[in-house]
C-alpha cells in the first residue's frame, strides 16, 4: 500500500524538463492556472472557477450538494445539480439550473439534474463552460466581484427556463425561507437563508437581484415544491444572459452591487476583465525555468492562495453583523471619496496561517494583510473579540488558540501598519486571557471552558482530558499548550515593540510553557492530566490523543519560537536533527502525507505518519533543520516534499490533505521560491529562511505602497531535480553567511543568487 501511493504520486507529477523554459510573453500566469487540481477530492469551498480574488460571488457547478465535505464540484461525479453563487466557509446560496423542456415544466421542479461530460467542458480561472446532456444546453459562467453572469444557449425546439432552488440542502447548509418575486418582465428579486450549523451558530440570508436580457414569459411553481422555474418560452434564437447580484444585507444593496459592478451584457468582456484581475495578482511573481507543468502548478498554487476567503461587504461598505444578540447591518468606514476603506471577510481558520498566507501575503500582497487586519478589528469593535475564522458575520470559534495573533504581529513587524495598532494590541491581549479565544475550543459557542487557558496560566499546561468536561471540538491539551506558547511569544514581541514591558515579560514567561509537556524519557511532547501525570498508555503515533488533528510525533516540533530550546531538551541540536531526519525518512515511505486527501487522514495506517504535509501542524518541519545547524537537510527534505506532495497536476491529486482556503497553496508557493518564515516574521526585522527553490529564476514585484525596492529576484544557478543543495549564496553580490535574509534588506530589492549542486557543501 505504501509503495503504491508513492508510485501513483510520482507518476502524476513527473514531467520532462523543457530545453527552453524561459519566460515567454504568451505565458500569461492566468492562462497557466489549472482549476481542476485536486477537484476529485473537493469540499464545498475548495473548487472555484467563475470568481475573482476573494470574490463575494464564487460561481461554479455543483455535482455533490450534501454536506460541507466531498461536495461542490467533484471531478469524478458526472451529474450537475445546479450552479451555486456562494461557495464559502459554512455558507452557500443562490443555486440555479437552466432547463429545456416541452409542455408542462412542473415535473422539473424537483427533478432537474443533468449529466455532463468533461470532454465538452472548459474550465479556466474566471470562466467555466459545460454542456448539459439532458437538455442540450451550453452553459457558460463568469463573475465580477459581487455579480455572477451566465450565458445559456438553448435548443430552439424547446421551451427555455431557469430553475431557482429555494429550499433544501446545499453544501454545508440547509436553505430555508426562500422567496422569488418578479418585479418586471426582465427582473427578479429573491432571498434564501442559510440555517445555522454546528459551526456557524446563527442564520445568514443571501439577498439577490436577477436581470435577464430577454423577456420572462411566466413563473412555474407548485404547492409541492419550493423551487421556481422562470419560463422564457420556445424558440429562443440567441443565447440567454442572466446576471445575479448578491448581498448579505438587503435587496437594495444587491441591486446597488449590480448597478455598480455590471451595467451591460458583455459576457466575453467580463471574462476578459476577470482574467486580467487575476493576471495582475498572479503576475506579482514571475517564474522561469523548470517544466511547463511545474510553472502551471506554481500559478495554480498561487491562485489558490488568493481565494477561498470571501468578501462579505457590499460595494457601499454595508456588511452583516451577527456577533451580537440581534442581527444588524454594519457599515465599513468610508474614505474621503465616499468609498469603503476596506472589505469585510468571511474566512476559515487562521490555524496554520503563520507558515502560509501570513508570510506570502505579507511579502507579495501586503495590502491584503492590511485589509484583513482592519476587517478583524471591525469584528472586535462589533463583538468584542478578534475572530480566528468568522462566517456570515458570526464567530465560529473554528479550531483552537489565538491564531490571528501571529498574523497581526507579523504585519506590524513588516511595516504593514494601516490599522489601529494600539487597538489591535488591546484586542489580541484579550484573546490570550480568560474569556478570550484561548478560553474556547473548536466551535464552542456558548461557554468558555474548552480552551483551558486558566489551567495553562496556573499550571503551565492545558490538561488532557479536560477536567471540566467536553464543551467543543479539539480539546487536545498538549497541542493547545504548544499553540498557546508560540502565540504568547508572538504577542510578547508586539508588547516589546509598543513599550509594554510588563506584558512583554508576562507573555515571554508563558511562552516557555511548551517545556512542561515535553517528556524527556520518551523524547516526545506528551499530554498530562490535571494532576500533572503523563498520559498512560502513550503512543506517539496515536492520532488526536492530546494533539489537534495530529499525533505527538508531528506536534513535538511545534515550537517555532524557540527551536534552540527544544533542541536543548532533546540533548543537543545534533540529536534533534538526527531525530527529525529519521522521522522524514519514515514519512517518505508514505509520501509525506496521510493518504491523498484529508478524508482519509484518520485511516489506521496513514495516520501513523511522523511528518504529515497534508495538514497544518507539520508544515514547518523541513525548515527546522536550518535552526539545527543543518541547512543542507532543509534543502534536501524541502525539495523531496515538493516533488512528492506538491507537484501533481491532476484532478485526483494536488494537496493530499486539508487545503483550507489557500494555506497549502501558499505553503507550496513559498517552498518553491525557497523562502520561509518559521515564526511568521513576528520578531523585529524578521528573517526569511532560505530553502531550495525549484525554478531557475523568480522575480517578485514589490508593492510600492508598502515596499520601495521594486523587484526581488531569486536566481538559482545550475538548478535541476538533482541539484537541490546550495553551495554558495549572495545578496546583491555580497556573500551570505547565515541561512536567511532580513526583511528590511529584502524589501529594498535586489538579487538573491544561489549556486546549486547535487552535493552538500
Amino acid at each position: 500500500m505504501k509503495n503504491l501511493i508513492i508510485c501513483l504520486v510520482l507518476l502524476a507529477c513527473c514531467s520532462v524538463k523543457e530545453e527552453n523554459s524561459i519566460w515567454e510573453e504568451k505565458e500569461r500566469p492566468v492562462d497557466l492556472v489549472y482549476p481542476l487540481l485536486d477537484a476529485a477530492n473537493s469540499r464545498w469551498f475548495y473548487f472555484s472557477s467563475a470568481t475573482r480574488p476573494f470574490g463575494m460571488v464564487n460561481l461554479s457547478p455543483d455535482t455533490q450538494v450534501d454536506g460541507a465535505w466531498n461536495s461542490g464540484y467533484r471531478y469524478d461525479t458526472d451529474t450537475v445539480k445546479g450552479f451555486s453563487h456562494v461557495h464559502a466557509w459554512q455558507m452557500s446560496g443562490v443555486s440555479v439550473m437552466p432547463l429545456a423542456f416541452k409542455g408542462n415544466a412542473v415535473s422539473f421542479l424537483d427533478d432537474y439534474y443533468s449529466p455532463f461530460s468533461h470532454d465538452s467542458e472548459l474550465v479556466e480561472a474566471g470562466y467555466h463552460k459545460l454542456y448539459l446532456d439532458r437538455y442540450g444546453i451550453d452553459a457558460e459562467l463568469t463573475a465580477t466581484h459581487r455579480v455572477g453572469i451566465h450565458r445559456y444557449t438553448f435548443p430552439e425546439d424547446k421551451d427555455a427556463g431557469v430553475l431557482f432552488q429555494l429550499a433544501g440542502t446545499l453544501g454545508p447548509c440547509e436553505m430555508v425561507d426562500g422567496k422569488l418575486e418578479q418585479k418586471d418582465k426582465r427582473t427578479l428579486l429573491g432571498q434564501v437563508t442559510n440555517s445555522p450549523t454546528s459551526r456557524r451558530p446563527k442564520p445568514i440570508t443571501v439577498f439577490f437581484k436577477v436581470e435577464f436580457d430577454q423577456d420572462i414569459q411566466g413563473l412555474v411553481y407548485s404547492n409541492e415544491s419550493e423551487n421556481t422555474i422562470v419560463d422564457f418560452g420556445a424558440g429562443l434564437n440567441k443565447p440567454l444572459h442572466m446576471k445575479v447580484a448578491i448581498s448579505y444585507t438587503s435587496s437594495e444593496n444587491a441591486a446597488n452591487n449590480l448597478e455598480e459592478e455590471l451595467k451591460g451584457w458583455d459576457f466575453d468582456g467580463v471574462v476578459e476583465e476577470t482574467q486580467e484581475v487575476w493576471n495582475e495578482m498572479l503576475s506579482r511573481i514571475r517564474v522561469e525555468g523548470n517544466s511547463l507543468d511545474q510553472r502551471r502548478r506554481f500559478y495554480t498554487d498561487l491562485w489558490k492562495a488568493l481565494q477561498g476567503r470571501r468578501t462579505l461587504s457590499d460595494v457601499n461598505g454595508a456588511y452583516p453583523d451577527n456577533t451580537g444578540e440581534e442581527f444588524r447591518i454594519g457599515q465599513i468606514p468610508l474614505d474621503e471619496s465616499g468609498k469603503p476603506k476596506f472589505r469585510h471577510f468571511n474566512s476559515d481558520s487562521f490555524w496554520g496561517a503563520q507558515w502560509t498566507i501570513a508570510v506570502l501575503w505579507g511579502l507579495v500582497y501586503p495590502e491584503i494583510v492590511e485589509e484583513f487586519c482592519n476587517s478583524f478589528l471591525q469584528y472586535y469593535q462589533d463583538g468584542g473579540l478578534i475572530p480566528r475564522g468568522p462566517s456570515g458575520g458570526n464567530y465560529t470559534y473554528v479550531m483552537t488558540g489565538a491564531s490571528s495573533t501571529p498574523f497581526f504581529v507579523g504585519a506590524f513587524q513588516k511595516g504593514i501598519r494601516g490599522f489601529d495598532v494600539e487597538r489591535a494590541y488591546e484586542a489580541l491581549r484579550k484573546n490570550h486571557l480568560p474569556g478570550g479565544m484561548m478560553s474556547k475550543s473548536g466551535y464552542e459557542h456558548k461557554t468558555a471552558f474548552g480552551g483551558g487557558v486558566e489551567y495553562y496560566m496556573a499550571k503551565g499546561f492545558v490538561p488532557y482530558p479536560n477536567p471540566k468536561g467536553r464543551f467543543g471540538g479539539h480539546e487536545q491539551g498538549a497541542g493547545q499548550t504548544l499553540e498557546y506558547s508560540y502565540q504568547d511569544w508572538t504577542l510578547a514581541q508586539l508588547a516589546k515593540a509598543l513599550g509594554k514591558t510588563d506584558d512583554e515579560a508576562s507573555f515571554l514567561q508563558r511562552s516557555g510553557n511548551y517545556k512542561h509537556v515535553y517528556d524527556g524519557e520518551t523524547g516526545w511532547m506528551r499530554p498530562k492530566d490535571e494532576n500533572g501525570e503523563w498520559l498512560q498508555p502513550f503512543d506517539p503515533y496515536d492520532y488526536a490523543n492530546g494533539f489537534v488533528e495530529a499525533n505527538a510525533a508531528q506536534f513535538t516540533w511545534f515550537v517555532p519560537h524557540d527551536l534552540p530550546g527544544l533542541a536543548e531538551l532533546m540533548g543537543s541540536k545534533e540529536n534533534a536533527a538526527e531525530k527529525l531526519h529519521r522521522q522524514f525518512e519514515e514519512a517518505e515511505q508514505l509520501g509525506f502525507t496521510s493518504g491523498t486527501s484529508h478524508a482519509v487522514e484518520t485511516h489506521p495506517e496513514y495516520r501513523r505518519i511522523p511528518i504529515n504535509y497534508g495538514n497544518q501542524p507539520s508544515m514547518q518541519t523541513a525548515y527546522i533543520f536550518n535552526y539545527l545547524d543543518r541547512p543542507d537537510l532543509t534543502q534536501y527534505w524541502s525539495r523531496k516534499v515538493l516533488n512528492v506532495a506538491f507537484s501533481a497536476l491532476t484532478p485526483e491529486l494536488g494537496y493530499n490533505g486539508d487545503e483550507d482556503q489557500g494555506l497549502m497553496g501558499s505553503l507550496a508557493v513559498l517552498m518553491k521560491l525557497g523562502l520561509f518564515q518559521m515564526n511568521a516574521g513576528t520578531e523585529e526585522n524578521p528573517i526569511y529562511e532560505i530553502g531550495s527553490p525549484i525554478f531557475d529564476k523568480a522575480t517578485i514585484q514589490l508593492n510600492p505602497d508598502f515596499y520601495s525596492g521594486g523587484e526581488l529576484v531569486i536566481e538559482a544557478e545550475n538548478n535541476s531535480n538533482e541539484n537541490y543543495y546550495i553551495t554558495k549564496k549572495s545578496w546583491n553580490g555580497n556573500s551570505i553567511a547565515g541561512f536567511g535574509l532580513r526583511h528590511r534588506d529584502l524589501i529594498q530589492g535586489g538579487v538573491l543568487r544561489l549556486e546549486m549542486s547535487d552535493s552538500k557543501p
